[in-house]
């Protein structure tokens, strides 16, 4: 017999037993059902209207006979047992006569006696109609007993039999498809069954002949190496894609397939360019290479990709590879590896850190205003004087509450530039004002080390594409470092010119300079000078590169160690 046949033959029995035991469980509780609701609606509701008439003899009053009068009515119609309409007929016949004659008190106990008839009536059919109803109990419990055990037995009959039927030659077939992957291509399997083991036992065996032929032939040995190399790829936890000298992918790891959402029949044996045209993803990875063959960069800016419901981030790599073919001395190239570096996690730890600093930066804001709120109150006379020693505090605590809020906004901004929501406001701007707000917010940082401001600016300047507010705090910036830096009664110029369609802002110090090896450093984040006392983050310059470059602009520095330096912001003009 067929394994579905069987399946089908136990299944189908076990719900035809389903069946039965309910239509006999439904059917006796129905019979059940029919006797309660027999008691309950007609027995009980006669003895309710009967103690109503009896509550209502009581008290003789027009309103207790006009109850007594209503369920009368009412027992008239819920007439059940023999003798009780003749009973009733007989209560209405005293009622009636009562009527006529309120003050009889033989006829109120005349309908009394008449109540008490059809209530001893009910009782009597309620005890007869429980014995009836618990014979139902009585043999629906044996009934579904019977056909519960008959039930059991069979299931588990099936139970026992069924499983084995079917679990035993899997067992078998499982033990001879591990000594197959074990090596023994010897093995075969035996089942004398017209069933589908039958069929499948004949497969196996025909399959385990052609890998112990296979086996024994040289093809076997390249395959073997073939494999382990898929294997090792397809445990990379990193997307790999692999092509040919002819840009047709050769292979592709698991991890590639599935940010790519491209089939691995689909994707395997085609060229690169075909997919890129499908898929965008693909065209991005596959980009560098379709348009410099012999001049493609090792890495890239980290690819955001979107797979398994969430963002990710990808380090690109493409890797040229070069073999020397046999008898010649020139290499060539015979393929590219595309290799996708997971950095998520360190994205998302510098998500964190972006949240933190900017957290933590907001929340410094607000005490730190409130400092400087308090020491202006504690500078204004009115509330009393100061000595010269609580002056010099105050100054100091003055100085180091700007520090403060110096070093929050750089952090705020620094956050802003991290997470790449810098907010510009880019419009047609006059350079002239930029320069001269910055000199007048620095114009006081320049009085006190006694420094020269100097604007040399030419006649005509055109307007530039510029977000106002942000250069003018570059510019400031870059001012206020050039007094910091500077020596006591030195000068501090600021040039403004056009020089090939752009406008250029220069800075110029006669500080100490910065010294060679430092200037390609001195943008980068957290970067100070080494040795400097200057106080400072390190992060303003950095910042106002981010800004600058924003804007389409370019800023850089020019150093003479020992005799200034000189930062020059250009701007594209309007």
């Amino acid at each position: 017999m067929k394994i579905k046949t069987k399946i089908t033959l136990g299944v189908g029995l076990l719900f035809l037993l389903i069946i039965i035991l309910s239509a006999v469980g439904a059917g006796f509780i129905s019979a059940l059902k029919a006797d309660t609701d027999n008691i309950l609606v007609a027995n009980y509701n006669s003895l309710e209207y009967s103690r109503v008439m009896l509550n209502s003899l009581e008290a003789p009053t027009p309103e207790n006979l006009k109850i007594f009068e209503d369920n009368l009515k009412k027992q008239s119609s819920n007439l059940t047992e023999i003798g009780e309409g003749d009973i009733t007929d007989e209560i209405t016949n005293h009622f009636n006569e009562f009527k006529q004659n309120n003050n009889d008190s033989n006829k109120i106990n005349l309908l009394r006696k008449g109540i008490y008839k059809i209530m001893n009536l009910n009782m009597q059919a309620i005890q007869r109609k429980s014995i009836v109803a618990k014979a139902t109990a009585d043999k629906a419990v044996f009934w579904i007993a019977i056909t519960g055990a008959l039930c059991f037995l069979i299931a588990f009959t099936l139970l026992i039999n069924l499983p084995s039927s079917i679990a035993n030659p899997i067992k078998e077939l499982t033990a001879s498809i591990k000594n197959i992957a074990a090596k023994k291509y010897s093995e075969r399997v035996h089942f004398e069954s017209h069933s589908e083991y039958g069929e499948l036992a004949r497969s196996f065996n025909v399959m385990a002949e052609k890998l112990e032929e296979y086996n024994n032939s040289n093809l076997a040995h390249l395959m073997k190496e073939k494999k382990r190399i898929e294997t090792l790829i397809n445990n990379m936890h990193d997307p790999v894609i692999g092509l040919d000298e002819n840009l047709k992918v050769i292979f592709a790891n698991e991890e590639a397939i599935k940010i790519t959402g491209i089939s691995h029949k689909d994707f395997i044996g085609n060229h690169c360019k075909d997919l890129a045209q499908k898929n965008d993803l693909m065209r991005t990875l596959v980009q560098e290479i379709l348009e410099a063959k012999n001049n493609i960069a090792g890495k890239n800016n980290p690819l955001k990709i979107y797979s398994d419901n969430k963002e990710g981030y990808f380090e690109k790599t493409i890797l040229q590879i070069s073999a020397t073919p046999t008898g010649e001395q020139e290499k060539q190239i015979i393929g590219h590896v595309i290799l996708l570096k997971n950095i998520t996690e360190y994205k998302e730890l510098d998500f964190a850190k972006t949240n933190f600093i900017a957290t933590v930066s907001h929340e410094f804001k607000t005490p730190i205003s409130s400092i400087k709120m308090s020491l202006q109150l504690l500078e204004n006379e009115k509330i009393g004087k100061l000595n010269e020693e609580q002056v010099n505090l105050l100054d100091s605590i003055k100085e180091d509450a700007n520090r403060l809020l110096k070093i929050t906004g750089e952090l705020l901004n620094i956050t802003q530039v991290e997470s790449g929501n810098i907010q510009l406001s880019i419009i047609p701007t006059d350079p002239k004002e930029i320069v001269l707000y910055a000199i007048n917010a620095t114009k006081t940082q320049a009085e006190q080390k006694q420094i020269k401001l100097e604007i040399n600016c030419e006649e005509s300047v055109p307007k530039v594409h510029a977000d106002n507010e942000k250069t003018a705090w570059v510019l400031t910036n870059l001012i206020s470092n050039a007094i910091r830096y500077s020596y006591d009664n030195a000068t501090v110029k600021v040039n403004l010119y056009t020089k090939d369609n752009k406008v250029n802002i220069e800075v110029c110090d006669s500080g100490q300079g910065i010294a060679p090896q430092y200037k390609d450093k001195i943008f980068e984040r957290y970067f100070r000078v080494p040795g400097t006392k200057k106080e400072g983050t390190g992060l303003g310059l950095s910042i106002s590169k981010e800004f600058i470059e924003a804007q389409g602009g370019n800023i850089e520095v020019n150093s003479d160690f020992g005799k200034g330096s000189v930062f020059s912001i250009t701007l594209n003009v309007a």
